[in-house]
């Protein structure tokens, strides 16, 4: 009977060699499925991101959209640290003021979008608004989303612009949704200009590498490494920033911008464990509203009073 001899250490790189491939392959269809821009249609019938008709009806249909529709922006435009043309769009409160909100909006989102929250800042409170496209989004150039943390450089320079538009007294509101609140809290970790006064953030997550470890885990049910290292390797290349880097639990734990947190209690596309960590580790003062019932981005539409209330409250300790 011929013996086979086998050939370990080519079997060994023939299977190296079969892993690597697959990693890369798998970085550029996660990265392509998530970081590029463009349409994600594995977002289309994600249980996830069901919203109760209410909610639905007011996304859609509410008064809010017409109200946008009727406001005379003005869109300005900002050229970011790295050349990208930022576009956004500020409107004048109706009576002279030095309170301004800046928004920031979701995933796949768009500055308007906003609107839904801006109409209570701009009728019932006076206020300025600013609504940027975030890069990647709307008018914005760029070819990828920065999950928050370029946007959070992008803030600061759109915040700058606006302190020299309307002064040096001016004082500012940040204002996040979902990947938005991500980056407001990005965003608090920096030396901010001393007229931001308060932040607002709705559904964040605490860092880019653990949102995308959990839904990897709940769409794929694939375990974050080392294919999410892999791709986070390949953003940093392509996008300049990594997974890891992408952290608003690290930038909360050294801020000194008061912060409200609201999260819907029944958030099953980011949990709600992240905001109640975020909370927790927060250096500054901070203030927790979880609206029961409510899921990702769901809590204006669900506790609409309770939400502007508890809004009023926090921004008027802060900002006179």
């Amino acid at each position: 009977m011929r013996k086979i001899h086998i050939n370990w250490k080519k079997l060994l790189v023939f299977i190296v060699s079969i892993f690597l491939l697959i990693q890369i392959a798998g970085s550029f269809f996660f990265y392509e499925l998530a970081i590029k821009r463009g349409p994600k249609d594995f977002l289309q019938n994600n249980a996830d991101l069901d919203v109760s008709d209410q909610t639905m009806d007011l996304f859609l249909n509410g008064e809010w959209i017409d109200w946008v529709n009727a406001q005379p922006f003005e869109e300005l435009t900002l050229t970011a640290r790295d050349g990208l043309t930022l576009s956004g769009y500020f409107l004048p409160a109706a009576e002279p003021t030095d309170k301004l909100v800046i928004f920031t909006h979701g995933y796949l989102g768009h500055a308007k979008q906003m609107g839904l929250y801006g109409q209570h800042y701009y009728t019932d409170l006076g206020y300025n608004l600013f609504m940027p496209d975030a890069r990647g989004h709307g008018k914005s150039e760029g070819n990828y989303y920065g999950f928050g943390w370029p946007d959070r450089l992008d803030l600061m320079d759109w915040t700058q612009l606006l302190v020299d538009k309307l002064g040096p007294d001016t004082q500012i509101a940040y204002h996040g949704l979902s990947m938005g609140a991500a980056t407001v809290l990005m965003a608090s970790g920096e030396e901010l200009p001393r007229q931001v006064k308060a932040i607002i953030a709705d559904s964040p997550y605490a860092s880019v590498y653990q949102l995308f470890s959990y839904q990897m885990n709940r769409m794929f049910y694939l375990p974050a490494f080392p294919l999410l290292d892999s791709t986070s390797l390949l953003t940093k290349i392509r996008a300049g920033y990594s997974f890891r880097e992408a952290n608003a639990l690290k930038a909360v734990e050294k801020t000194t911008v008061p912060i409200l947190y609201i999260h819907g209690e029944s958030d099953t596309f980011v949990p709600t464990k992240l905001t109640k960590e975020l909370f927790q580790h927060t250096a500054s003062d901070a203030e927790l509203l979880l609206v029961p019932n409510a899921n990702h981005g769901e809590s204006f539409a669900l506790a609409t009073e309770e939400y502007k209330r508890t809004m009023d409250d926090f921004l008027e300790q802060y900002i006179e």
